[in-house]
């Protein structure tokens, strides 16, 4: 009968048959490890973002025993000194001076630890208060999760860069405050987005194997909400570095930011820009330093998406 039922099936059968071949599995797995590689090294422009920022990170923090001028010094007899390469350049201000006589790159460098600080603190402070909002509103629900939301979509309404100046308007200059009036206006994204996850999660079975096992509302959240929601959450911090640095600096630029002594690239902007026609390397480097540190961000926040979610890729 079997020999009978092979002739009948014909000679494909054995073919047509499903096999579990342990090479295709293997060849699966040497694929999906190949392709965890590429994301990790072998992705050319994160590479080289990640070295552009390095780069940024190190000459902020390392400024002070960097061989540069500084920045804070006047002298106006060597004022709008063009850079080294430029005719009348010199090797001693490599991109030369400002209105005031000041090194530009020295005040690049400096004014790096002012972007940077902003960005990361406003950062993390923005997300911490849309996390804990958001978990709030998507495990309460209810009259809890209509408020939160209310108050976002009434946030969302009104421009940011008008907000920030209102606040900044009202509040004192400094460090502190500018990192306040940008994280009042960012958090709301982070809690929609959290929102949103936690109520995905939430309907899920293991939290409500959870929640019959009798684990509390907050143990369930910490132990399996949150880590199911992470990766996108981190993605969209790293995304939101660049925008903070981008508001940091407009609102430097209108003169709302940091104020003198301290340096901000968006003060830095504000204060060439009147001579850009004849020494345009005042306001050209920072804007380029604005421009790079913003893209290799952009750059690795992408990069960062994909190995945290290859469906995305």
């Amino acid at each position: 009968m079997n020999a009978e039922a092979s002739a009948a099936l014909g000679p494909d059968a054995g073919a047509r048959a499903p096999t579990d071949d342990p090479s295709s599995a293997g060849q699966a797995g040497v694929s999906a490890r190949g392709r965890a590689w590429r994301l990790r090294v072998g992705n050319a422009p994160a590479c080289v973002a990640a070295m552009v920022l390095l780069l940024i990170v190190l000459a902020a923090a390392g400024a002070a025993y960097l061989p540069l001028p500084d920045p804070l010094r006047l002298d106006l007899a060597h004022k709008f000194r063009p850079p080294a390469w430029v005719a009348g350049g010199s090797l001693r201000n490599l991109l030369g001076t400002d209105a005031q006589g000041r090194d530009v790159l020295a005040r690049i460098v400096f004014g790096a630890r002012t972007s940077l600080i902003v960005g990361l603190a406003a950062v993390l402070l923005s997300s911490a208060l849309g996390l804990v909002l958001g978990l709030l509103a998507g495990w309460a629900r209810g009259v809890v999760d209509t408020v939160i939301m209310r108050v976002t979509d009434a946030m969302l309404a009104i421009p940011t860069m008008l907000f920030m100046l209102v606040v900044a308007m009202v509040a004192d200059s400094g460090m502190g405050p500018l990192i306040l009036v940008i994280a009042l206006t960012h958090w709301v994204h982070y809690a929609r987005l959290v929102r949103a996850e936690t109520l995905r999660v939430r309907e899920l079975e293991f939290v409500g194997a959870a929640r019959i096992a009798g684990l509390g509302p907050v143990r369930i959240v910490w132990r399996h909400v949150l880590p199911n929601i992470l990766a996108s959450f981190v993605v969209v911090a790293a995304l939101n570095v660049g925008a903070i640095i981008l508001a940091e600096s407009s609102l430097s630029f209108l003169g709302f930011g940091v104020q003198p002594p301290q340096i901000s690239w968006g003060q830095m902007l504000s204060e060439g820009r009147q001579s850009l026609a004849t020494s345009w390397w005042v306001a050209t480097f920072p804007g380029l330093a604005i421009t790079l540190t913003v893209l290799s961000v952009i750059v690795l926040g992408d990069w960062l998406r994909d190995y945290l979610d290859p469906r995305l890729s």
